[in-house]
């Protein structure tokens, strides 16, 4: 059946002989990989995803699986993958699919867009790829291929210049096998219209590109108006007790990290502070003190760990709105064992060393640095993946 639409036909001709066709999630027909694919490809790459794909779906075969399951579980899943909002949105979702739904997805758009983490284009997906609707889909890769195609100028997630290319997208998607289609621009844009260098002589659409024509795919969509990204600057504190393990503490309910561990840290004013009084202030002003002390640590150590630290590089840890950069205070507690306890003090379930927890990519990043700085890892191996586990 031929569609009454040249741009789609030629997408959907296109797709069948040379689109991508061995995705695991591709042509299940299933809601619940479609789905769970769309959210994990949110800003992440294909090569990155599939593991993590397959471990999902191992430990939860059923949207019923997820939803039964401790968010802790599907945060430790999730670790290495960032942007953990969407593993949040992910389990909060799945137990709306159960509870209000059945545990079936819905097969509208307007449905799908009122759970948790699921937008107007995932929900396009959604529909079109598993249900066979007549929906539309708006994702990066779509985006740059209607920018380029159709010659739209414009940051594409500028208010007008996104309506206008929702407007092209619900123009173009046909009725006839609207998920091939949907499939066609993804694939086309993650393998041929590419963000840099794209292959314009593999393109089915180079004869009506507008781009192409007028020598604007270098320059098209239109980028990021630049704004500088702040700095922040931090102090962490590695506490390690004498099995080779290090003190991390759970973080609240909101923030970058929420509910993700890490070593109790603390932001400067600027990276001017000196190390020695920032830490001075942080320990007068939190329970670290109480805790530092019954370690055994006293100002001549104090001293020298912000002599330490004061010495190293700072830890860069890049994120999207803002870039970070860490300084280590380390210190090992002779005679310590987080598991124990420390000496003088009651256990606490919200600070010690924990076991199969969430934690950010930063946390590696962090003790990495610290072993290759740290004269004191150099002479002890680093704890292996049985005592920690690197992101």
């Amino acid at each position: 059946m031929k569609v009454n639409n040249e741009f789609a036909q030629t997408l959907l001709d296109w797709q069948r002989q040379f689109g991508r066709q061995t995705l695991p999630w591709q042509n299940t027909g299933d809601a619940y990989k479609t789905w769970l694919s769309e959210v994990m490809l949110q800003q992440t790459q294909v090569a990155t995803v599939l593991s993590y794909y397959a471990r999902f779906l191992e430990r939860f075969p059923t949207v019923a699986d997820l939803a039964a399951a401790p968010e802790e579980e599907v945060m430790h899943l999730w670790q290495g993958l960032g942007y953990y909002s969407r593993a949040r949105n992910l389990h909060a979702c799945a137990k709306q699919v159960v509870g209000r739904f059945g545990g079936q997805f819905p097969r509208n758009v307007d449905d799908l867009e009122t759970l948790p983490g699921i937008g107007r284009s995932t929900a396009g997906a959604i529909a079109s790829l598993s249900y066979g609707v007549q929906a539309s889909i708006l994702d990066g890769n779509v985006k740059r291929v209607f920018c380029r195609y159709f010659g739209v100028e414009g940051y594409p997630e500028q208010s007008a210049i996104k309506k206008s290319l929702w407007a092209i997208a619900d123009a173009q998607v046909p009725k006839h096998e609207p998920g091939r289609y949907n499939q066609a621009l993804m694939d086309l844009g993650a393998t041929v219209c590419t963000p840099k260098s794209p292959r314009c002589g593999g393109c089915p659409l180079m004869q009506g590109c507008k781009a192409l024509q007028q020598g604007m795919t270098q320059h098209l969509p239109t980028p990021k108006p630049k704004k500088e990204r702040p700095h922040w600057y931090f102090l962490t504190l590695l506490l390690e007790d004498t099995q080779g393990r290090f003190l991390l503490q759970e973080q609240g309910e909101k923030g970058l990290w929420r509910k993700l561990w890490m070593p109790p840290f603390v932001q400067l004013a600027s990276s001017s502070d000196t190390v020695l009084e920032a830490a001075s202030r942080w320990l007068e002003a939190s329970d670290l003190q109480t805790r530092v002390l019954a370690m055994g640590l006293n100002e001549v150590a104090l001293k020298s760990m912000c002599s330490q630290a004061e010495q190293q590089g700072w830890v860069v840890h890049e994120l999207t709105h803002r870039k970070m950069h860490f300084k280590t205070l380390y210190y090992c507690g002779e005679g310590q064992d987080w598991e124990g306890g420390l000496q003088g003090l009651d256990s606490d379930p919200g600070f010690h060393y924990p076991k199969d927890k969430p934690l950010p990519r930063l946390v590696g990043k962090l003790l990495e640095s610290h072993a290759q700085t740290s004269q004191a890892l150099i002479q002890r191996p680093m704890p292996d993946q049985d005592t920690f586990d690197f992101v």
